[in-house]
């Protein structure tokens, strides 16, 4: 497994502390994680730990329906790094058998976020109600950041079962992953956990309202309200993001992993049907997009693609590296170029493409004729998480796609 010098460097550190090293074993079975966020407030998810038979260990993030399954994990004497597949997240700590404390740390954000992990707690939240009367099953029509310069749109999309809540928020540029959770008396209490991403919800309920705040990490927050609407939807993401008049094509140079400048000028996309994605390896919509972009492009060759990498890494190097962890981790065979790093900053994206009206979202997913024009640009992903609409999206996507390789 790889793992960055400064993660080893960190790791090095939390060993060197202790006096004498120890090796307790972690216990099999279920974990509860907690992040420390703002206001106090605690972010869980859950996780399994299981031991393989040479020893090592292997874990599960659990989030709803959504399974993760973690293999990066280093152990020596009661110190432990767990690094997320694909991102670049990790947790490290040290442990005993019922305990893990330490931190969740993304360097390029220089962010860390402290966390205790404890033993035998399948509970995502703790309860003292295990009925309620509010049921927030449906759909939610929602601003975040209401009444300020910063204010966007949501959809709040959500089942309950007893008082067990799943579903997620969709908006204009993606959607905030599997959301699990629970109704506590009138209190909604969701969150997800994915190694890029810790968000937590939390909203008082009536029966056509809900009031909140949404938490990512220890770092940003941001209130919240929703009213009831099972008629609501979302501005269509086809419209969202166009060229220019004035230009009739994307144009970019820019360089893949062996440093090669790609541009759709080159002979391999000559009257080929390509997909641009914009997209990033600390973007979890974008992984979702990924992964779909692989399975289909297994079944349907004549197709092309290529992705433009926005990356938060702090340097090239770093960045690239964060490529090729993407690319053998989901076995992309695609190239991905390299269209900036040290910021994914939308503003200075667009800049990169200065045809396009602006970049709204990682991922934005760009469709070329075999005649090098530009037909249709959808922002934003749509993933397994959005149920219904991620069926949608994959049934539109071959449409267009089945339409431009049948096109002379």
């Amino acid at each position: 497994m790889r793992l960055g010098t400064a993660v080893l460097a960190i790791f090095m550190l939390l060993v060197s502390c202790k006096g004498k090293i120890k090796n307790p074993t972690l216990n099999e079975g279920e974990w509860r994680v907690e992040l420390d966020v703002m206001d106090y407030q605690v972010l869980p998810f859950n996780l399994r730990v299981n031991k393989k038979a040479n020893g090592d260990y292997s874990m599960q993030i659990k989030n709803a329906e959504e399974i993760i399954e973690v293999d990066e994990i280093v152990v020596n004497g009661d110190s432990i790094i767990i690094q997320t597949p694909v991102f670049e997240g990790y947790l490290a700590g040290t442990f005993t058998d019922k305990e893990i404390k330490g931190q969740f740390i993304k360097e390029s954000l220089d962010r860390i976020v402290p966390f205790t992990a404890t033993f035998g707690i399948q509970e995502r939240f703790d309860s003292e109600v295990k009925i309620t009367n509010e049921d927030v099953s449906g759909i939610w029509e929602t601003y975040f950041s209401p009444d300020s310069d910063e204010e966007y749109i949501g959809k709040g999309i959500f089942i309950q079962e007893d008082n067990r809540v799943t579903g997620t928020f969709r908006t204009t540029t993606g959607d905030y992953r599997y959301l699990e959770g629970l109704m506590d008396g009138d209190s909604l209490k969701l969150s997800a956990f994915d190694g890029a991403h810790a968000f937590l919800f939390t909203a008082k309920v009536t029966d056509s309202s809900m009031t909140g705040i949404f938490y990512s990490g220890n770092h940003f927050k941001e209130p919240f309200v929703s009213t009831r609407n099972d008629g609501y939807e979302l501005p269509d993401p086809d419209s969202l993001t166009f060229i220019y008049e004035g230009y009739d094509k994307l144009a970019f140079t820019f360089p893949d992993s062996n440093r090669k400048m790609i541009s759709l000028n080159d002979e391999e996309y000559y009257e080929k049907v390509v997909i641009v994605q914009l997209m990033g390896t600390w973007c979890p919509n974008c992984l979702d997009e990924s992964k779909f972009l692989v399975n289909y492009l297994n079944k349907n060759e004549n197709l092309k693609v290529i992705g433009l990498a926005f990356e938060s890494a702090k340097t090239e190097e770093k960045a690239f590296k964060g490529i090729e962890r993407l690319k053998d981790r989901i076995g992309l065979s695609y190239p991905i170029l390299l269209a900036q790093f040290g910021s994914v900053d939308k503003v200075e994206a667009q800049q990169k493409l200065p045809m396009l009206n602006h970049v709204l979202s990682f991922p934005t997913t760009i469709f070329i004729d075999k005649k090098g024009a530009v037909r249709k640009i959808h922002t934003g992903f749509n993933g397994p998480a959005t149920g219904d609409k991620f069926i949608e999206f994959k049934k539109d996507f071959n449409q267009i796609v089945t339409q431009l390789l049948n096109e002379k």
